[in-house]
């Protein structure tokens, strides 16, 4: 018997043993690769929402400063968002599937020297901003419009606030269109 037992063991492996180790490596391979993928487009839609979150502060500030809307220094005085940017930012268009760097020259527009808003590095979405109004009827739209694998569907991100009464702004909603999940 134990002669049985040796003699066995010297044997190896089965056909049918190492398909099943194989598949089984299949498996866990195919579940790695796909939660590495959802774990790098949530890094990449990280960037969206935090510079998101940056122009919204840049908006807020913008609003709490009073404005003579006389020009002359006399008033009246309101409180209105910084102005809308004539063009979004990569000018380019939307980045696919990778990293683009957006020149200084289109970070130096009016309306994202107002929010003191600029992004230095290589990017993966296109920013807009827009506003309308002043005082109370004031409002402002963010935007982040990115396609992440280059497939042309996009990820979309909408940031909208408007003004108050009290002179500070407050965020209406971020919608999020991600599509490209």
């Amino acid at each position: 018997m134990i002669k049985a037992l040796l003699r066995k063991r010297d044997e190896g492996f089965t056909l049918v043993e190492l398909m099943i180790v194989v598949a089984i490596i299949g498996v866990l391979a195919a579940l790695a690769i796909y939660g590495v993928s959802r774990y790098l487009k949530h890094s990449k839609t990280a960037e969206a929402t935090r510079n998101l979150g940056s122009i919204e502060t840049g908006s807020k500030n913008s609003f709490q400063q009073e404005t003579d809307t006389s020009g002359a220094g006399s008033g009246p005085f309101t409180h209105q968002f910084c102005a809308k940017a004539t063009a979004a930012v990569p000018a380019a268009g939307v980045p696919l599937a990778a990293k683009v760097k957006a020149g200084a020259t289109e970070w130096g527009a009016a309306a994202w020297t107002c929010l003191k808003f600029s992004i230095n590095e290589p990017q993966f979405y296109q920013y807009s901003y827009d506003s309308t109004g002043t005082g109370t009827g004031a409002s402002y739209t963010a935007t982040a419009i990115g396609d992440l694998d280059g497939n042309g569907t996009k990820s979309n991100f909408q940031l909208i606030g408007k003004g108050s009464t009290t002179g500070d702004a407050e965020r209406i909603s971020l919608k999020i269109d991600n599509e490209d999940e």
